[in-house]
């Protein structure tokens, strides 16, 4: 997945008034300005009630559903093996959204998380703030070298305290 196809499905998920906020390494790397590394996957987070339009989208990319399903999260997958991880979230009257995990808890994204704004290549994209994509990439599960050097260099950009994270075996 390159910085050319994430702007690529941001503009036409834009076009289609779905509204996306990057999270993960993408939004780490457009938080910061610059990609700093290859990424397999994107992670988008949505709101639940557009799920269908993104869906829709995506499926005219010839992305289609490999895995999970609406309110939790779902992989859309093309024929090259592009995979956009999504993230759907319902949103309360105060603006907090609430994703439905695995487990049948909810996670929280606080409405102050969704005011993010990153750069890729030449073009401004919603993200997630930064600690709140932070929070999101260090939280509930190990991280593997690749995800921990995202979580050091998010906290050295922005001068937030690197948080006690559980780091894979090796």
């Amino acid at each position: 997945m390159d910085a050319a196809r994430v702007l690529e499905l941001v503009s036409l998920l834009e076009s289609r008034r779905v509204r996306v906020w990057l999270d993960g390494g993408w939004a780490i790397d457009a938080l910061i300005g610059e990609q700093r590394r290859s990424h397999d996957d994107l992670d988008l987070i949505s709101d639940l009630e557009e799920v269908p339009a993104l869906e829709a989208a995506l499926n005219e990319l010839g992305y289609v559903t490999r895995g999970g399903g609406a309110p939790q999260s779902f992989e859309m997958v093309d024929a090259e093996g592009h995979q956009v991880d999504v993230h759907p979230a319902s949103f309360t009257a105060d603006g907090d959204g609430h994703y439905q995990m695995e487990s049948g808890e909810d996670w929280i994204f606080p409405k102050e998380g969704f005011k993010g704004t990153g750069r890729l290549l030449d073009r401004d994209v919603p993200c997630m703030t930064p600690d709140t994509t932070l929070r999101n990439h260090s939280t509930g599960y190990a991280l593997d070298e690749t995800h921990e050097a995202d979580v050091v260099a998010l906290c050295e950009h922005f001068g937030l305290p690197l948080p006690p994270f559980e780091k894979a075996a090796r």
